[in-house]
């Protein structure tokens, strides 16, 4: 029966551990599956996630609402009222345009009276203001130009926010393949300090060497070590720039074994940074229309339609409830124009200011165009002088590389001396090293020409070839 037993409990543990290990290799599919592959994932989730450029972009619908507001002042405007009151009842007949004087109704009182009756009233006022002589469109122009300016504010955030994620994913891209140098590094010293004690026991090699080499895997140890929290860091950066978590290295080797094409052709018009400043221009301009029109009059129509009741009757009877119920019904329409006769005086100075205010943003605009031109220039001396280095960069590793192995062979047979092994080991660390940066670097200097162009599709188109 024991054995029984036993196969039971057996078999019952390998199914619990292929449970177990499906489970876990489901959980490795769906951490893999939600972290992004490709750059262009990366960029899309950045700016789908990052706060600033969401409240970027909800800045931008509340501008364009704002439009829609300043065209709702052609909607007229319809008050309904009723009220109730209790006070005296001098008052003198007639009706006066609403806006400018208050409203009086009733009989006449015969002298002062300062008894209290009730009082009761409802109306329905309708105002409207049809023909503006220009205001309202001028209002409607400056929320238009406020809605452009969200837009390439917007745009412009983007654009950044993207060339920030881009050279940080290079730079992670970069760190990650150094690590792997490091790491080759070390494992070579390694080899050589086992080649090295193997040595120093038969007599080869004096036993210096071995802890001279012992000393040298520390501080290849150590200096891996200090790259892996580069590394770390570059990761944090990266992941606070996607608004998600880095957890794996990216295994992306396309920008260390290819070069982008020599012809590069760009798809924007103008760089978002002087679309927006031509839109903050575009803001002030209208804002000067905006103070032109003030001194511009305005023609109103308004109708109304009221009752009234009144405690005191047209002979002078009082009954105060009776101001509780209606009496009198009334209606009336009109028009009235209204001009702002000494608007001009204030409006003046402020235009000059504004006058002001425009040449400073017209001089910015041209301050930011001829930035954007000689950074342009930059960026074309910097990706030419980038491909130089790459022509010169596979010679240098292949010489180090001869020079090392070459260096090795006779240190082992005795012919060259520790340091002359050290020596032709940091040349090779440095032109693997540099090999990898001078790739790397064609690439960032094409994210600099991409940046300064405003297209940063000249840069993601050569990483999808």
């Amino acid at each position: 029966m024991k054995p029984v037993i036993r196969r039971k409990k057996t078999r019952h543990n390998q199914t619990k551990l292929f449970l177990l290990h499906g489970l876990l290799m489901l959980l490795t599919v769906n951490a893999l599956a939600q972290q992004p592959a490709t750059l262009t994932e990366l960029l899309q989730m950045a700016e789908s996630s990052y706060p600033l450029l969401k409240s970027k972009k909800l800045d931008a619908q509340a501008a364009q609402k704002a439009v829609d507001v300043s065209k709702s002042t052609f909607i007229p405007s319809m008050d309904a009222a009723y009220q109730l009151n209790y006070s005296t009842y001098n008052n003198i007949t007639g009706m006066s345009y609403p806006g400018q004087l208050l409203p009086i109704s009733g009989p006449p009182s015969t002298d002062n009276q300062y008894g209290g009756v009730f009082g009761s009233a409802t109306s329905l006022l309708l105002n409207w203001q049809p023909i503006t002589f220009g205001q309202r469109k001028s209002q409607v122009d400056f929320a238009k130009s406020g809605a452009k300016y969200a837009s390439a504010d917007a745009a412009n955030e983007i654009f950044q926010h993207k060339i920030k994620v881009v050279n940080a994913y290079l730079e992670l891209l970069t760190l990650d393949e150094l690590a792997k140098v490091y790491d080759n590094n070390l494992k070579r010293l390694e080899s050589n300090l086992l080649n090295v004690q193997s040595l120093v026991e038969s007599g080869i090699r004096p036993g210096v060497d071995s802890p001279l080499l012992k000393a040298e895997v520390s501080r290849a140890t150590v200096e891996l070590l200090n790259h892996k929290n580069k590394q770390a860091q570059a990761r944090i950066g990266l992941s606070e720039l996607l608004v998600a978590d880095v957890n794996n290295s990216f295994s992306d080797t396309l920008f260390f074994d290819k070069l982008p094409q020599t012809a590069y052709t760009s798809d924007s018009i103008k760089h978002p940074l002087a679309e927006l400043y031509q839109a903050s221009n575009e803001i002030n301009l209208a804002k000067k229309n905006v103070l032109s029109k003030m001194s511009m009059p305005t023609l109103g129509v308004w109708g109304t339609t009221y009752a009234r009741g009144s405690g005191i009757s047209y002979d002078g009877t009082l009954k105060s409830t009776d101001g509780l119920g209606f009496q009198r019904f009334n209606y009336g329409v009109g028009f009235q124009l209204s001009v702002p006769l000494l608007a001009f005086a204030r409006a003046r100075p402020q235009l000059q200011q504004q006058d002001f205010v425009i040449s400073a943003s017209q001089q910015k605009m041209e301050g930011i165009a001829l930035q954007l031109k000689k950074q342009q220039e930059l960026a074309d001396t910097t990706l030419v002088s980038a491909l130089a280095v790459t022509q010169e960069s596979p010679l240098y590793l292949e010489s180090a590389q001869f020079s090392y192995k070459a260096v090795q062979s006779r240190y082992q047979s005795g012919l060259a001396n520790l340091s002359d092994l050290f020596q032709a080991q940091y040349a090779l660390v440095k032109a693997e090293t540099d090999y990898k940066l001078a790739y790397m670097g064609v690439w960032k200097a094409l994210l600099f020409k991409a940046a300064v162009q405003g297209d940063l599709n000249l840069f993601i188109n050569q990483v999808k070839l």
